[in-house]
């Protein structure tokens, strides 16, 4: 499983026991190298008849260190989560650290076709959303069926 192409909940699907190890036990699992603290950012992928939702948590994330691309099949979102600059940096020792800085990217293969042009993406108080609309040949239609 490629840490890249899979939400991290898919582990929870596979194993009744990663409630009990977290969220680096399922990283660990699933090959992720970015154990270090690199931030990797959570993200659910919901797909409906009309189309496919992928919510991309960015808390700290400006909308000008995010990019988005979709090609052949793959939603990539790659971007920085800057650390808070502070004038007096060097006299600061770090003595605990929970959250993670750095550049991230996230891939995302789609295997629904997609109508590329019509892809819209939204930012808004740390949370991406990208749209992703079916072409309309693949929509589920239903079929009206006639008394003969």
């Amino acid at each position: 499983m490629n840490p890249l192409t899979t939400p991290r909940s898919t582990l929870r699907y596979v194993s009744p026991l990663s409630p009990l190890f977290g969220r680096d036990f399922e990283r660990f699992i699933a090959g992720a190298t970015d154990l270090d603290g690199a931030y990797r950012p959570d993200l659910d992928v919901h797909e409906d008849s009309d189309a496919v939702t992928v919510t991309v948590d960015l808390p700290g994330v400006a909308r000008e260190d995010v990019q988005a691309t979709f090609h052949d099949g793959v939603l990539t979102i790659t971007g920085q989560r800057k650390t808070e600059g502070r004038a007096d940096a060097q006299e600061i020792q770090k003595a605990y650290r929970e959250r993670a800085f750095g550049r991230f990217e996230r891939r995302v293969i789609i295997k629904s076709p997609i109508n590329a042009d019509q892809v819209k993406a939204t930012h808004k108080d740390g949370v991406l959303i990208v749209r992703l609309p079916k072409v309309a040949e693949v929509r589920p239609r239903t079929i009206e069926i006639a008394t003969a």
